[in-house]
């Protein structure tokens, strides 16, 4: 599973609820000539991106490449079911990435442009958001 090397806190607060304005950075492409663009705000788990990868990775091969424009790098902690009120924070249960409107969560390159859609749309169908397909312009 995705998960960083070294954290500075082991558990973190969950913050501010979720910021539901369109990003002003990283909503271009800039290393493959299709990508995966996100409509919603919302969290995304390790597994839902790990699930994502392998469905691109499987539909690629080895006729095209893939980037990962997002990393899960907030930890989400959970008590185990049962437990009563209080006695702290739960153990860690996932790593997860906030994700919102307008990101680029992963971008694909290959010789064959419907082969790279494809296996964008397929990824699409492993994530719990709206997600949209966009292409570089051949013109620029």
């Amino acid at each position: 599973m995705l998960q960083p090397k070294k954290l500075k806190h082991r558990k973190w607060r969950k913050g501010k609820s979720l910021n539901r304005e369109i990003i002003t950075k990283g909503f271009d492409l800039n290393f493959g000539i299709a990508g995966l663009k996100s409509l919603e705000a919302s969290y995304l788990k390790d597994s839902q991106i790990e699930a994502c990868i392998k469905e691109i990775k499987r539909i690629l091969g080895k006729k095209g490449r893939m980037w990962l424009r997002i990393f899960p790098h907030i930890t989400r902690t959970k008590k185990p079911e049962g437990v009563r009120m209080g006695g702290g924070k739960g153990d860690i249960d996932h790593y997860a990435t906030l994700v919102r409107p307008g990101s680029i969560l992963f971008e694909v390159e290959s010789k064959d442009k419907e082969l790279a859609i494809s296996a964008l749309k397929a990824a699409s169908y492993k994530l719990p958001i709206k997600t949209k397909i966009v292409t570089k312009d051949e013109s620029i």
